[in-house]
């Protein structure tokens, strides 16, 4: 997916109230971009590091920016995680995701239950319906490996076990962690962060949920799902 406007280029001083980041512009001004971003941003955010926003386009927005990518030095980093969602239908569409490559239509915000959505439902010509429940990964283990997540998040548990009770039903569901960094290697679970996740995650796994891990290829212009990465659990 390529940026509608150039990214203007700064450094991050600090993050606060989860959702500002202030960032210091090339003049010296400081600016404060909102940061779509519920995660504790651990490894991909930190004083010094570069950031790279995009000017509001909505005139009634407070902001004048969003924090869209980080850099540490090594790699550009996609922390918007509103977006996410976009790479990934555009990924499917253009048939880069090669285990669901076979689906030809792509559903955004499928209802499964009263309460619950699932950010897409994949379907095609006899073929069983899919669900597919996306997650960007931006965390970094020392040895190189993406992790997710990076907090304990009980809506992710609840999605795993949601895509379990489909399968059961004799249906195909998926997991697909996006890994918007081209520093690491590998994908699995933060046991270290949210044991209960990591548990799950196998359950899923071994249930006949396909768990899928996606790295993305980034530059300033652009952020697209390139590669399948392998599972290390």
């Amino acid at each position: 997916m390529k940026f509608t406007a150039p990214l203007i280029e700064g450094k991050i001083l600090r993050r606060y109230k989860r959702f500002f980041t202030d960032v210091e512009l090339p003049s010296g001004e400081v600016v404060v971009a909102h940061t779509p971003n519920t995660g504790s941003m651990k490894t991909c955010l930190a004083p010094g590091m570069t950031g790279l926003l995009s000017p509001k386009t909505n005139p009634e927005r407070k902001l004048p920016f969003t924090l869209e990518m980080t850099g540490n030095g090594k790699t550009l980093i996609g922390v918007n995680t509103s977006m996410t969602n976009y790479w990934v239908e555009e990924a499917l569409k253009n048939k880069k995701i090669k285990e669901l490559a076979q689906y030809s239509e792509i559903k955004r915000e499928h209802k499964i239950n009263a309460k619950s959505r699932i950010d897409f439902l994949l379907e095609g010509a006899n073929l069983p319906h899919c669900l597919l429940e996306i997650k960007n990964v931006t965390l970094r283990e020392e040895n190189g490996q993406a992790s997710f997540p990076d907090a304990v998040t009980e809506r992710g548990q609840k999605h795993l076990q949601e895509l379990m009770t489909w399968v059961r039903e004799g249906k195909m569901a998926a997991m697909l962690y996006v890994i918007p960094r081209e520093d690491v290697d590998s994908f699995g679970p933060a046991d270290n962060i949210d044991p209960v996740y990591g548990k799950l995650l196998r359950e899923a796994k071994e249930s006949g949920v396909l768990i899928l891990a996606y790295q993305c290829h980034l530059t300033k212009d652009e952020i697209a799902v390139k590669k399948a990465l392998p599972l290390t659990f």
